[in-house]
């Protein structure tokens, strides 16, 4: 099977009836809760029915409890019995049908109008266009090569997942016989939501810059007294347009070659993630390997490195974590694959925990056990931190470069410079509160009271001596930027009044990871200042399709029976 990228035109015509394939869900909005996609021997096409079918290719069941709990759960499972190609196909198939409500709420709240009809012909979404077509070429290229065959047929069977779901979403299922075609203005934004951050620089788009300074994410990783357990957790930063949210658990046996061979070792998979997208983008990933994966956000504030951003041997940041959760055994593997085809977009810290690696109650460094890995354009650096872990009881991310070469690379001196410790990486505000913070967590419950932490009003290290008021709420391990003042005065753009903050928690351990198992809250941290409330709230005029109004929800514990 070959893989065709559709060139689309910029005519209106051409847009609208794009946009309703990505909008409008098909007549009737028939959402099951649980779905099986089958496949018609005879004829050889695939349907779906609503109900579980122990010959489905693919099955797929949703828990929509957002009201309730803050979170829908998603289970995504496929048949070995079929080959990798049509299970992918039909894993996207059977998601979209589950979740198709939740899908154009999510696009409507986040996506909707981003290189719309009004701004297709913009001079940046024709570079973005443009960039995204020649780079789906260039992957199709290397899919048609005998090089490296299985790191491309992850990468083929992830966009035909993606096509799946698209197709499933627009009512036109048809799986792809020789070739098909993906819209760069289609669900494939959905995925692109960190690329774009870097994409949006590098490609010049005039407006909308990304505030200066601004965070995505607080993780800590948590060595308990005595070793007794190793405790992994990660807090989402973003919009609070985006926290419609579903956790999912994908068992996908994909064979590791295209002419067979063993199941991949990540076959299955728990993350957090969100409507529309076949990855986290949080992104926090509990794999059937024994790794746990996830990542905070450094950005690149150097534009001398924006020439490395380029089309051509590249494979997007979502693409490539893809592709190393499947195929990583460890975590110099996971980052050996992940280095391969640096797009330079989406320039995260990301750590490996490998939990085939912990031995309770033992004082001896494992090796392996940690890895870190930073990325920037044109450079990526990774290195074994277990000796760190060991030693100080904690790995803490914040967005900020841990590798001197990337620190020094990515423009932070500069911005040290001219900003002060803000921008330095041992002490920015998150740095000295996890460092006297961590030692407070002696179990799952204190690990959560401190990823949810932020007493802004009140802790000496939330102070902005430049800002006016002094205390912000950005300065803390959950942010609630919303509780800035809207008429203070801010050196930059991450101290003011946003609708910004910490939007979830999630977190680990070593018992629990064996079972897939997350503690996990939705909703901005309320612990130690109010709760979130849209009708209360200075957005209130913003899309929040499907939210709550009140967000003071509890943790949850995500069981998978």
């Amino acid at each position: 099977m070959t893989l065709e990228f559709r060139h689309v035109r910029t005519e209106m015509a051409a847009w609208c009836l794009l946009l309703l394939a990505v909008l409008a869900p098909s007549v009737g909005w028939a959402q099951s809760s649980e779905v099986s996609v089958i496949l018609d021997a005879t004829t050889g096409t695939l349907s779906t029915v609503p109900e579980r079918r122990a010959e489905a290719v693919a099955w797929a069941v949703l828990k929509d409890t957002i009201l309730e709990n803050g979170w829908a759960i998603l289970e995504l499972q496929t048949n070995a019995e079929y080959n990798d190609s049509i299970q992918a196909y039909a894993a996207g198939v059977a998601e979209a049908a589950v979740t198709q409500r939740l899908i154009y709420m999510h696009w409507m709240n986040t996506m909707v109008g981003y290189c719309g009809p009004y701004k297709y012909q913009t001079p940046y979404c024709e570079r973005l266009r443009n960039y995204l077509e020649a780079n789906l070429a260039w992957m199709q290229e290397q899919m048609e090569t005998d090089q490296d065959q299985d790191y491309w047929h992850q990468v083929r069977l992830v966009l035909l997942q993606l096509k799946g779901l698209e197709d499933s979403y627009s009512g036109r299922i048809s799986f792809p016989q020789k070739k098909f075609t993906l819209s760069p203005f289609g669900f494939l934004l959905f995925q692109l939501g960190g690329d774009l951050e870097d994409l949006e620089a590098a490609l010049n788009k005039s407006d909308g810059a990304k505030e200066l300074g601004s965070g995505s994410c607080s993780a800590l990783i948590k060595l308990l007294p005595g070793n007794k357990d190793l405790l992994v957790s990660h807090v989402t930063w973003n919009t609070y347009q985006s926290m419609l949210r579903i956790t999912k658990k994908y068992t996908l046996p994909f064979r590791a070659n295209p002419n067979g061979g063993s199941v991949v070792p990540g076959s299955v998979q728990t993350f957090s993630s969100y409507p529309g997208t076949i990855f986290s983008g949080d992104d926090f990933y509990i794999l059937s390997s024994g790794l746990v994966s996830l990542e905070t956000t450094i950005g690149n504030s150097n534009p001398d490195l924006w020439k490395y951003i380029q089309p051509q041997n590249s494979v997007l940041e979502w693409l490539r974590n893809i592709v190393a959760n499947r195929l990583a055994t460890g975590g110099k593997e996971w980052a050996d694959v992940f280095t391969k085809f640096n797009s330079g977009t989406y320039n995260n810290q990301w750590m490996v925990v490998d939990y085939n690696k912990f031995i309770v109650g033992s004082t001896e460094i494992p090796s392996g056990l940690l890895t870190v890995l930073e990325q920037l354009p044109g450079i990526v650096i990774s290195g074994d931190k277990s000796d760190d872990l060991y030693q100080t009881g904690y790995w803490a991310s914040y967005n900020i470069p841990y590798f001197e070469e990337i620190f020094n690379a990515s423009g932070q001196v500069d911005l040290m410079k001219k900003y002060g410790d803000w921008f330095s990486y041992s002490k920015t505000p998150r740095a000295q509160i996890f460092r006297r913070n961590n030692t407070f967590v002696q179990d799952l419950q204190s690990m959560v009271k401190l990823m949810r932490y932020n007493d802004f009003l009140h802790d000496p290290l939330s102070r902005c001596e430049s800002c006016d008021p002094k205390q912000n709420g950005e300065n803390a391990i959950s942010a609630r930027s919303d509780l800035n003042p809207a008429n203070g005065t801010y050196p930059f753009g991450a101290m003011r009044q946003r609708q910004h903050g910490g939007t979830d928690m999630k977190v680990t351990s070593y018992e629990l990871a064996k079972h897939y198992t997350i503690v996990a809250v939705n909703g901005p941290t309320w612990d130690q200042v109010p709760a979130f409330q849209w009708s209360t709230s200075p957005f209130s005029n913003l899309m929040h399709m499907g939210h709550p109004d009140l967000w003071n929800f509890e943790p949850i514990v995500i069981n998978w029976d």
